[in-house]
């Protein structure tokens, strides 16, 4: 049975906890707040990918229904320093998912060693970065929440794990639309958020210097090949004076990467790309900066449905990629 997502008001929400039901919702911090503990965890958003399209709402929230579980999942919050037994703790059978606040430590973390951790990629490992409405940057901080104790974190990782049984196994997919364009193969020295120096088609050369003289349109992310796996870099900004940019995810060394073609018409490109499911999707993600250079509000993106967020997890952190997890027998 496909899993039950919506975004809903705060009573409706709050009945599903009453109930006693394992859940993962998303939301503005100030209704986050207003909400009962009981079996959940949470992340700070107020951007959404509703059944009737991508919505900003302050007042409702996206639930997700955590069924089909073998026995009861469990929830906890991870310090930076925890963060690399999170695969090792996660059932031999079954899924986590991660909640993690933009801009902190434990994101910055999370996003340069993950690929790093003991058991990565052995078990499913999906999830989002929280963070804030657009208008509240730099004046509030996205958080996380532990809903079993109604703790509020801003440095701290947010996780269900989620047995299944043995019968049931879980996948996760991505769907990227960008692909590496034909410039010229880009590569780094160091793994960072904040680059300049660079070797461009084996030339040494700076990135800010190379993205603003060839009038390279920043909403574009840089793409590279991660072992078959097409993952962006989204470009955050580009500071002319001190010749650097910054990213939304970090860049690897021995990693070539090429600015993205252009999409025309995500939507539509979107829809062609996601597979329908006989079993639904047990939860999903998108990307904030694909609901703002496509234009989302009011448009569908097929049936997947979920927070619109600061960044993705599909067992390593992406950015401008909707990231599914998909349950099956």
């Amino acid at each position: 049975m496909p899993t039950r997502q919506a975004l809903m008001p705060l009573d409706q929400a709050a009945e599903l906890i009453a109930s006693g039901r394992f859940l993962s919702i998303a939301g503005d911090e100030q209704a986050l707040r207003q909400l009962p503990t009981g079996n959940w965890i949470g992340g700070t958003i107020p951007y959404f990918m509703a059944e009737t399209g991508g919505t900003v709402s302050r007042d409702a929230v996206f639930v997700t229904e955590i069924a089909g579980n073998a026995e009861p999942p469990t929830l906890r919050l991870y310090d930076p320093a925890g963060l690399p037994q999170i695969c090792r703790n996660a059932p031999e059978s079954g899924y986590s998912i991660l909640i993690l606040p933009a801009f902190s430590d434990c994101h910055a973390r999370f996003a340069r060693n993950a690929p790093n951790y003991e058991e990565m990629y052995m078990k499913p490992l999906i999830g989002w970065v929280a963070g804030v409405h657009l208008d509240d940057l730099g004046t509030i901080t996205p958080k996380v929440v532990l809903g079993s104790t109604g703790e509020f974190a801003e440095n701290q990782a947010a996780v269900m794990d989620v047995p299944l049984p043995p019968e049931r196994f879980a996948q996760i997919d991505i769907v990227n639309l960008f692909r590496p364009g034909r410039g010229p193969a880009i590569t780094f020295a160091e793994t960072g958020f904040t680059a300049g120096s660079c070797l461009i088609d084996g030339q040494p050369g700076n990135l800010a210097d190379h993205l603003l003289d060839q009038g390279i349109d920043t909403r574009l992310p840089l793409v590279a090949d991660y072992s078959g796996a097409m993952i962006n870099v989204s470009i955050k900004a580009v500071d002319r004076a001190a010749r650097s940019v910054d990213f939304y995810a970090p860049v690897f060394p021995g990693v070539a990467y090429r600015v993205a073609e252009p999409v025309d018409d995500y939507v539509a490109a979107f829809r062609a790309a996601l597979p329908e499911l006989d079993n639904g999707i047990s939860f999903s993600c998108n990307c904030i900066l694909n609901y703002l250079y496509s234009d989302l509000q009011g448009k569908r993106t097929g049936q997947a449905v979920g927070p619109i967020t600061f960044g993705e997890i599909g067992y390593q952190l992406l950015n401008q990629t909707l990231v599914y997890l998909s349950v099956s027998e």
